[in-house]
Protein backbone atom coordinates (compact mmCIF):
# COMPACT_ATOMS: atom_id res chain seq x y z
CA UNK A 1 0.00 0.00 0.00
CA UNK A 2 1.23 3.49 -0.85
CA UNK A 3 0.14 7.09 -0.49
CA UNK A 4 -2.05 6.84 -3.59
CA UNK A 5 -4.12 4.16 -1.88
CA UNK A 6 -5.18 6.48 0.94
CA UNK A 7 -8.57 8.15 0.66
CA UNK A 8 -7.74 11.81 1.05
CA UNK A 9 -9.60 15.07 1.35
CA UNK A 10 -8.34 18.44 0.12
CA UNK A 11 -8.74 19.87 3.60
CA UNK A 12 -9.01 18.52 7.13
CA UNK A 13 -10.54 20.69 9.82
CA UNK A 14 -11.04 20.12 13.50
CA UNK A 15 -14.81 20.61 13.44
CA UNK A 16 -15.37 17.76 10.99
CA UNK A 17 -12.27 15.56 10.94
CA UNK A 18 -9.84 13.80 13.22
CA UNK A 19 -6.53 15.08 11.88
CA UNK A 20 -4.58 12.30 13.60
CA UNK A 21 -6.49 9.20 12.53
CA UNK A 22 -7.92 10.50 9.26
CA UNK A 23 -4.79 12.09 7.84
CA UNK A 24 -1.50 11.97 9.72
CA UNK A 25 -1.26 8.31 10.73
CA UNK A 26 -2.30 6.90 7.31
CA UNK A 27 0.22 9.16 5.54
CA UNK A 28 3.06 8.50 7.97
CA UNK A 29 2.58 4.73 8.02
CA UNK A 30 2.74 4.57 4.22
CA UNK A 31 5.82 6.76 3.81
CA UNK A 32 9.55 6.16 3.81
CA UNK A 33 10.46 9.85 4.07
CA UNK A 34 8.94 12.75 5.94
CA UNK A 35 9.99 16.40 5.78
CA UNK A 36 8.60 18.90 8.27
CA UNK A 37 9.10 22.60 8.91
CA UNK A 38 7.45 23.78 12.11
CA UNK A 39 7.96 26.35 14.82
CA UNK A 40 9.01 23.92 17.53
CA UNK A 41 9.40 20.23 18.30
CA UNK A 42 9.69 18.28 21.52
CA UNK A 43 11.65 15.18 22.44
CA UNK A 44 8.38 13.33 22.70
CA UNK A 45 7.30 14.34 19.21
CA UNK A 46 10.61 13.30 17.64
CA UNK A 47 10.46 9.93 19.36
CA UNK A 48 6.85 9.46 18.27
CA UNK A 49 7.84 10.12 14.68
CA UNK A 50 10.73 7.68 14.81
CA UNK A 51 8.52 4.94 16.20
CA UNK A 52 5.62 5.70 13.87
CA UNK A 53 7.52 5.75 10.60
CA UNK A 54 8.49 2.09 10.59
CA UNK A 55 9.03 1.86 6.84
CA UNK A 56 12.05 4.12 6.79
CA UNK A 57 13.97 1.94 9.23
CA UNK A 58 14.32 -0.83 6.63
CA UNK A 59 14.82 1.53 3.68
CA UNK A 60 16.96 4.50 2.77
CA UNK A 61 14.37 6.98 3.95
CA UNK A 62 14.69 9.55 6.69
CA UNK A 63 12.95 12.24 8.68
CA UNK A 64 14.14 15.83 8.20
CA UNK A 65 12.93 18.46 10.63
CA UNK A 66 13.42 22.22 10.47
CA UNK A 67 12.35 24.04 13.61
CA UNK A 68 12.65 27.33 15.39
CA UNK A 69 15.29 27.77 18.07
CA UNK A 70 13.18 27.61 21.25
CA UNK A 71 13.11 24.38 23.22
CA UNK A 72 11.89 23.17 26.56
CA UNK A 73 14.92 22.94 28.83
CA UNK A 74 14.49 19.24 29.64
CA UNK A 75 14.09 18.39 25.95
CA UNK A 76 17.14 20.40 24.94
CA UNK A 77 19.31 18.85 27.63
CA UNK A 78 18.42 15.32 26.55
CA UNK A 79 18.59 16.06 22.83
CA UNK A 80 22.10 17.41 23.37
CA UNK A 81 23.09 14.03 24.74
CA UNK A 82 21.21 12.15 22.03
CA UNK A 83 23.21 14.00 19.37
CA UNK A 84 26.48 13.35 21.17
CA UNK A 85 28.09 10.24 19.65
CA UNK A 86 30.25 9.72 22.73
CA UNK A 87 27.41 9.55 25.23
CA UNK A 88 24.52 7.17 25.79
CA UNK A 89 21.37 9.21 26.20
CA UNK A 90 19.21 8.79 29.26
CA UNK A 91 16.76 10.99 31.08
CA UNK A 92 14.35 11.28 33.96
CA UNK A 93 11.31 9.11 33.48
CA UNK A 94 12.17 8.27 29.89
CA UNK A 95 12.50 4.70 28.77
CA UNK A 96 16.10 4.11 27.82
CA UNK A 97 15.22 1.79 24.95
CA UNK A 98 13.32 4.61 23.23
CA UNK A 99 16.20 7.00 23.70
CA UNK A 100 18.72 4.43 22.52
CA UNK A 101 16.64 3.84 19.37
CA UNK A 102 16.34 7.57 18.82
CA UNK A 103 20.08 8.08 19.28
CA UNK A 104 20.82 5.19 16.92
CA UNK A 105 18.57 6.63 14.22
CA UNK A 106 20.09 10.09 14.63
CA UNK A 107 23.63 8.77 14.43
CA UNK A 108 22.73 6.83 11.27
CA UNK A 109 21.36 10.07 9.80
CA UNK A 110 17.85 8.65 9.69
CA UNK A 111 16.63 11.65 11.68
CA UNK A 112 18.09 15.06 10.86
CA UNK A 113 17.24 18.33 12.58
CA UNK A 114 18.09 21.86 11.51
CA UNK A 115 17.34 25.13 13.24
CA UNK A 116 15.95 28.21 11.46
CA UNK A 117 16.49 31.62 13.05
CA UNK A 118 15.23 34.91 11.56
CA UNK A 119 18.17 37.18 10.73
CA UNK A 120 16.60 40.24 9.14
CA UNK A 121 14.81 43.40 10.16
CA UNK A 122 12.07 42.18 7.82
CA UNK A 123 11.33 39.33 10.23
CA UNK A 124 11.39 40.21 13.92
CA UNK A 125 9.54 37.22 15.32
CA UNK A 126 10.15 33.48 15.39
CA UNK A 127 10.41 30.93 12.62
CA UNK A 128 6.89 29.52 12.30
CA UNK A 129 6.57 28.01 8.83
CA UNK A 130 4.18 25.06 8.65
CA UNK A 131 5.05 22.65 5.81
CA UNK A 132 4.89 18.86 5.73
CA UNK A 133 5.80 16.46 2.93
CA UNK A 134 5.34 12.67 2.87
CA UNK A 135 7.03 10.47 0.23
CA UNK A 136 6.51 6.75 -0.34
CA UNK A 137 8.73 4.14 -2.01
CA UNK A 138 7.02 4.77 -5.37
CA UNK A 139 8.01 8.45 -5.14
CA UNK A 140 4.40 9.56 -4.77
CA UNK A 141 4.12 12.55 -2.46
CA UNK A 142 1.61 14.33 -0.27
CA UNK A 143 2.30 17.88 0.89
CA UNK A 144 0.33 19.86 3.43
CA UNK A 145 0.29 23.26 5.04
CA UNK A 146 -1.13 24.32 8.35
CA UNK A 147 -1.03 23.18 12.01
CA UNK A 148 1.73 24.00 14.46
CA UNK A 149 1.29 20.56 16.02
CA UNK A 150 4.44 18.81 14.90
CA UNK A 151 3.04 15.26 15.03
CA UNK A 152 -0.70 15.93 15.27
CA UNK A 153 -0.42 14.69 18.83
CA UNK A 154 -3.82 13.77 20.24
CA UNK A 155 -2.92 15.77 23.35
CA UNK A 156 -2.99 18.94 21.25
CA UNK A 157 -6.57 20.15 21.20
CA UNK A 158 -6.09 23.25 19.07
CA UNK A 159 -8.75 24.16 16.54
CA UNK A 160 -6.94 24.00 13.20
CA UNK A 161 -7.11 23.03 9.55
CA UNK A 162 -4.74 21.40 7.06
CA UNK A 163 -4.69 21.91 3.29
CA UNK A 164 -3.53 18.86 1.32
CA UNK A 165 -1.90 18.52 -2.11
CA UNK A 166 -0.86 15.32 -3.92
CA UNK A 167 1.78 14.75 -6.57
CA UNK A 168 -0.70 12.86 -8.78
CA UNK A 169 -3.42 15.54 -8.73
CA UNK A 170 -1.64 18.81 -7.97
CA UNK A 171 2.03 18.34 -8.81
CA UNK A 172 2.79 22.03 -9.22
CA UNK A 173 1.65 22.83 -5.66
CA UNK A 174 3.59 19.88 -4.26
CA UNK A 175 6.69 21.02 -6.14
CA UNK A 176 6.35 24.49 -4.65
CA UNK A 177 6.30 23.05 -1.11
CA UNK A 178 9.23 20.76 -1.89
CA UNK A 179 11.21 23.66 -3.29
CA UNK A 180 10.41 25.83 -0.25
CA UNK A 181 11.55 23.09 2.11
CA UNK A 182 14.72 22.32 0.15
CA UNK A 183 15.65 25.99 0.05
CA UNK A 184 15.26 26.15 3.81
CA UNK A 185 17.22 22.96 4.30
CA UNK A 186 20.08 24.26 2.16
CA UNK A 187 20.04 27.68 3.86
CA UNK A 188 18.93 29.44 0.67
CA UNK A 189 15.91 31.32 2.05
CA UNK A 190 15.85 35.04 2.65
CA UNK A 191 15.39 36.43 6.16
CA UNK A 192 16.35 33.22 7.99
CA UNK A 193 19.63 31.50 8.78
CA UNK A 194 19.55 27.71 9.02
CA UNK A 195 22.00 25.71 11.14
CA UNK A 196 22.57 22.05 11.88
CA UNK A 197 21.25 21.19 15.33
CA UNK A 198 24.67 20.31 16.70
CA UNK A 199 26.22 23.58 15.52
CA UNK A 200 23.32 25.61 16.91
CA UNK A 201 23.52 23.82 20.22
CA UNK A 202 27.29 24.08 20.58
CA UNK A 203 27.19 27.79 19.73
CA UNK A 204 24.40 28.61 22.20
CA UNK A 205 21.89 29.54 19.52
CA UNK A 206 19.10 27.48 21.08
CA UNK A 207 16.94 29.01 23.75
CA UNK A 208 15.04 27.57 26.70
CA UNK A 209 11.37 28.37 26.62
CA UNK A 210 8.86 27.03 29.13
CA UNK A 211 5.90 28.11 27.00
CA UNK A 212 5.87 24.76 25.23
CA UNK A 213 6.34 22.55 28.26
CA UNK A 214 5.07 19.13 27.29
CA UNK A 215 5.45 15.94 29.27
CA UNK A 216 8.39 13.87 28.08
CA UNK A 217 8.08 10.34 26.81
CA UNK A 218 6.34 8.11 29.29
Amino acid sequence: MGLKDITLKQQYRTDRDNLVTDFFIPCLSNSIEYDRAVEYVTLKSISTLSLGLQNFVQNDGKIRLITGHRYRSADLNILSRVFNKNKVANGNGIKNNKLELLQKLIQKNKILIKIAIPNSEQVDGAFSEKIGIFRDEKNDMIAYTGTSNETFNTEDRNFESVDVFTSWNDRSRVDIKINDFENLWNNETKYVQVYDFVYANENNLLKYDSQWAIETIS
